[in-house]
């Protein structure tokens, strides 16, 4: 097999097997425990920009099922696994992520020490990273320098569209799309609720206008303090209409209230992280995706109320705005090919919308 390698900016070098696509890809060095939604985290849009390593041994044994995909395309820069799965099986299996990767012209590499990698970012934290097929060293400096950005624009939708719901139309809802989850419109639709789903752009008096029963601030990738516009836009719908935000529209939800977000040093992204409802008193295990979090004291003098509390390191995972009829995830209750104890939060928001304000 062809050789490929993982430069780190931290100046270790390792080699290994390339799959996918040839060429040289430099992007944020993260990890997923996921043990399984292949095709789902791979389209995932808040991965844009990110090399990602998975922790379980063996990528792709069931393939890819293209009906799964979160997204049109693979939003990864890179993959780095230990070893890939060239024979998968499975009945809805549409191809192998080798194919799928060369289809989607994204870099991988394979057979290298995954478990070393994963304790070096819990240790040092995420850093950036080069995956390439050619002989020739990246540029350190250039690669130390290295920032995502423009990630929101580069996953959001580009035009306006509408998805109905079978049956009846219960609730029209808005969503925004900062690089959002093929889930979280289906987890609408499944309810009853006809979609429209605006670019990232759009002015909060083009969605008032909409006249729509509430607002769904999606997820996506990035640094949600970069989105400036945004934020200022959920500032103007707080208190006019009833509000849901997953991930980065959770944490720029929590901008808008006057709080603020800070990096972690290596982030949750996996399907088993621990949730505790503060209101309620339970525990369920959810998905996420995400390098950045609400600073639960910062809430303080907000109209935000924490709710949500992760129980490996207490990091702020939900709040909710009763002032403004809203409230806000950081993980993900659609989790399609992940746990499904949270999918009650839509129906949550069902409630909302027919209470109204």
């Amino acid at each position: 097999m062809k050789k490929a390698y993982l430069y780190l900016e931290n100046g270790q070098v390792l080699e290994g097997q390339s799959f996918g696509a040839s060429g040289t890809v430099t992007g944020e060095l993260v990890f997923t425990t996921g043990m399984t939604g292949c095709v789902e985290s791979l389209t995932d849009p808040s991965y844009f920009g990110q090399l990602v390593i998975y922790t379980f041994p063996q990528f792709g044994n069931y393939g890819i099922c293209l009906k799964d995909k979160e997204s049109p395309q693979c939003q990864m820069g890179g993959v780095v696994v230990r070893e890939f799965c060239q024979e998968p099986s499975n009945f809805r299996c549409d191809q192998s992520v080798d194919a799928f990767l060369k289809d989607q012209n994204v870099v991988g590499i394979a057979g290298v020490d995954t478990r070393m990698l994963t304790q070096m970012i819990r240790d040092k934290g995420v850093m950036n990273a080069v995956i390439t097929t050619e002989e020739t060293p990246p540029d350190m400096e250039a690669l130390k320098a290295y920032r995502v950005e423009q990630s929101v624009e580069s996953t959001s939708e580009k035009e306006v569209s509408v998805l109905s719901p079978e049956g009846d139309v219960k609730f029209s809802v808005a969503l925004i799309d900062y690089g959002a989850k093929q889930s979280i419109a289906n987890s609408l639709l499944l309810r009853g609720c006809q979609v429209t789903v605006y670019p990232y752009s759009t002015p909060a008096e083009t969605i008032l206008a909409g006249g729509h029963d509430g607002v769904m601030l999606s997820n996506g990738p990035g640094d949600p303090a970069d989105n400036l516009f945004c934020i200022q836009q959920i500032r103007k719908l707080f208190g006019k209409i009833p509000m849901f935000g997953i991930c980065l529209g959770h944490q720029m939800m929590a901008l808008a209230a006057g709080a603020r977000t800070t990096k972690l040093k290596f982030g949750h992204r996996g399907a088993n992280q621990p949730v505790k409802d503060l209101v309620e008193g339970k525990v369920s295990i959810t998905s996420q995706n995400h390098g950045y979090a609400v600073d639960a004291a910062s809430l303080e003098g907000t109209e935000g109320v924490l709710r949500f509390v992760n129980v490996n390191d207490g990091t702020c995972e939900g709040v909710d705005y009763p002032a403004y009829h809203a409230f806000s995830l950081q993980f993900h209750p659609e989790a399609h090919g992940g746990p499904l104890d949270c999918q009650t939060a839509f129906d949550r928001f069902t409630e909302t919308m027919k209470e109204g304000l």
